[in-house]
């Protein structure tokens, strides 16, 4: 049985000015400075792992290694409601990650809307969703577009990060 495997085409390539301006919008979310940027990490890791974005994924973790998180918390995203590593505001972060990124047929819950909104104030809660935003875009285009993990690492300075 022969699999025909297509190549696909590089975003950066065919669109570099619509690309450079995700990137802006994404860069200008992280200088805000609004939310923790070991928060962005879980929420960029957790939506990366939820949409199957290896290229992501891959990034996020290799980041967040390089910006000081604990190999053993990064290894725990996945099972972050049954790990005791994650305070209550990365928890909500984290639920509230989950609810927009497979959004249900109810939106986000007002139970979850006042548990978020316990931990975060109305400016960082603005731009949690926008960084949730974000990364849902960025993984919609690197899973369509099948972008090899690892494949930046070194134009990104990822290769710091140890892992391989």
């Amino acid at each position: 049985m022969s699999h025909n495997v297509q190549t696909r085409l590089n975003l950066q390539a065919q669109s570099p000015e619509l690309v450079k301006k995700l990137v802006d919008f994404s860069m200008a979310i992280t200088q805000s400075g609004h939310i923790d940027l070991l928060i962005s990490h879980l929420v960029d890791i957790r939506a990366s792992q939820m949409n199957g974005c290896a290229f992501c994924l891959d990034m996020h973790v290799k980041e967040a290694k390089l910006h000081g998180e604990r190999e053993l918390r990064l290894h725990h995203v996945a099972i972050w409601r049954e790990s005791p590593l994650f305070n209550a505001k990365e928890r909500a972060a984290l639920a509230l990650t989950e609810a927009l990124t497979q959004i249900a047929p109810t939106g986000v819950s007002d139970e979850l809307y006042a548990e978020v909104r316990e931990q975060f104030s109305e400016k960082e809660l603005s731009t949690l969703v926008l960084r949730v935003m974000g990364i849902n875009a960025w993984n919609r285009a690197n899973v369509a577009f099948r972008t090899t993990p690892g494949s930046a690492d070194t134009m990104f300075g990822l290769d710091k990060a140890g892992l391989s």
